[in-house]
């Protein structure tokens, strides 16, 4: 099926986001500018909680056309199969708990327009913590090791055919080694708009906790790490 020219299909991977999903999927079709987005897909890699049922039900009064289809647990695969399902030139890739700016979508349309074929957002957490916030102003800068998930990502979908998509042997680091890619082909940008992601994570396990085992797995993948002895480290430590 020919794909939507200069159109955006929006990819939420989901596990147990019941908490999260409904705000997600308002925020988008009220802050896109209109006419942009072909279509959410939300892939679910077999929820324990309602998500699903709160994604079906979302749909029947949605503005956008929301798709929901399920793929085996881990990011990569479901934002995989997201991708396959997709019908749009252009990819957006987004986690269930950050919220994109005001026109995100015409953002990113602009951006491709001038032949930027993939980058992010800036990004800040929803922590006036001083270490999160010292974070969230680093992601401005358009350097590799600045990058990471839920600053989001969108890409136009030959480009990313021809990197061959997430790799699967990531369970995480997923997002950075695509972002690698990208990088290496000088093929990035970051736009000066903010996107909102929970800091979640590091308020249930301690912001020094999660900051020094992050940057443990940074520093096992420079050395070599491969992609089960970094998961294992991540299990056991996060």
């Amino acid at each position: 099926m020919p794909q939507a020219a200069n159109s955006i299909s929006i990819i939420i991977p989901t596990l147990n986001e019941a908490a999260n999903i409904n705000r997600l999927l308002a925020h988008l079709i009220e802050e896109a500018a209109g006419g942009h987005i072909s279509e959410i897909i939300v892939v679910d890699g077999h929820s324990q909680d309602n998500t699903a049922a709160l994604v079906k039900e979302f749909s029947k009064t949605s503005t956008i056309t929301i798709q929901l289809i399920h793929s085996e647990r881990g990011r990569a695969k479901q934002m995989n199969t997201g991708a396959k399902a997709s019908l749009s030139s252009i990819l957006y890739f987004l986690h269930a708990d950050s919220l994109p700016p005001q026109n995100f979508d015409s953002l990113i349309i602009s951006e491709i327009e001038k032949q930027q074929l993939a980058g992010c957002f800036k990004m800040r957490f929803d922590s006036n913590h001083w270490w999160l916030s010292l974070m969230s102003w680093a992601t401005r800068f358009n350097w590799s090791i600045c990058r990471g998930g839920d600053q989001s990502l969108f890409i136009s979908k030959a480009l990313f055919d021809e990197i061959g998509g997430f790799n699967q042997e990531y369970i995480i680091y997923e997002d950075q080694i695509l972002t690698n890619q990208l990088y290496k082909r000088k093929q990035f940008v970051v736009i000066q708009h903010r996107i909102v992601t929970s800091a979640r994570l590091y308020q249930k396990k301690g912001v020094w906790k999660v900051q020094y085992h992050f940057f443990m797995i940074y520093l096992k993948k420079w050395l070599g790490g491969s992609a089960d002895e970094i998961f294992t480290y991540y299990k056991k430590h996060i």
